[in-house]
């Protein structure tokens, strides 16, 4: 099948490792042009960029889901050396500076810590849309995936700011998919559960992984890949109408 990618540029946030990684391949394979973002991995971007064919065919973009002025540079670099932006995934992750068993109870949370959570995943992404949004609306077929979290839905002790962040993403698409899809622009949310990214096989134990598989009605928890296939099938001519949709690929937890 045609995916009628081929040409297409594509913008994955966060596009250098893990779920964004294998996005950016998938999207490559399918013969789009592809502009990854990083935050801290500048080495490892424009090594992919070049894996990838080099500034033809990928570039390896600054960005900074906290800092408005970087998102627009961001996209602005990308429209000048494309000309616009045809497909956007909004992968890009803020982190908080503690791991979750590391924080204190919710109403001692500091104010400089929980807000750029909250406000990056949420303000960041919203942002990005908007500044592509109007020339998405002018070529008539574009399509948007913004990838949340099972833990906008499930929850976890820690979880509060970043779920509440990726909840508002579902909310946000659901507005804009009203708004936008009758000029050809889909928007979808996707939500990986627990994936095995480089970052879950370091910070847990095989232990743990295979206890969580076991909670899973698949009986194995998501690989990257998984998650890559479900964006570009989403992204693609083969999604004629599915649009402001929540879906989870986490083995039907």
């Amino acid at each position: 099948m045609d995916l009628g990618l081929t040409g297409k540029r594509v913008l994955v946030t966060g596009g250098t490792r893990g779920i964004g990684r294998a996005t950016t391949l998938a999207f490559a394979a399918e013969g789009a042009r592809v502009a990854l973002t990083y935050h801290s991995s500048a080495e490892e971007a424009t090594t992919l960029a070049k894996e990838l064919g080099g500034p033809e065919r990928a570039l390896a973009v600054p960005y900074d889901l906290t800092d408005l002025a970087s998102v627009e540079a961001a996209v602005r670099t990308v429209e000048a050396e494309w000309g616009g932006v045809d497909v956007l995934v909004a992968n890009a992750v803020r982190w908080g500076t503690r791991p979750p068993d590391q924080l204190p109870p919710f109403q001692d949370m500091p104010l400089e810590e929980w807000l750029p959570v909250l406000r990056g995943n949420l303000e960041g992404h919203i942002r990005t849309v908007q500044l592509v949004l109007g020339g998405m609306r002018e070529r008539g077929w574009d399509r948007i995936a913004l990838i949340s979290s099972n833990l906008a839905r499930d929850g976890m002790p820690g979880s509060e700011f970043y779920g509440a962040a990726k909840a508002g993403l579902l909310g946000f698409a659901r507005g804009l998919a009203w708004d936008a899809s009758p000029d050809g622009v889909l928007v979808n949310v996707v939500a990986p559960g627990l994936t095995l990214t480089e970052r879950a096989w370091t910070a847990l134990p095989r232990t743990v992984l295979d206890r969580e598989a076991g909670f899973t009605p698949s009986r194995r928890l998501s690989t990257p890949d998984d998650l890559a296939h479900t964006i570009v099938f989403l992204c693609s001519a083969a999604n004629g109408n599915i649009t402001g949709e929540y879906i989870s690929v986490a083995g039907g937890r």
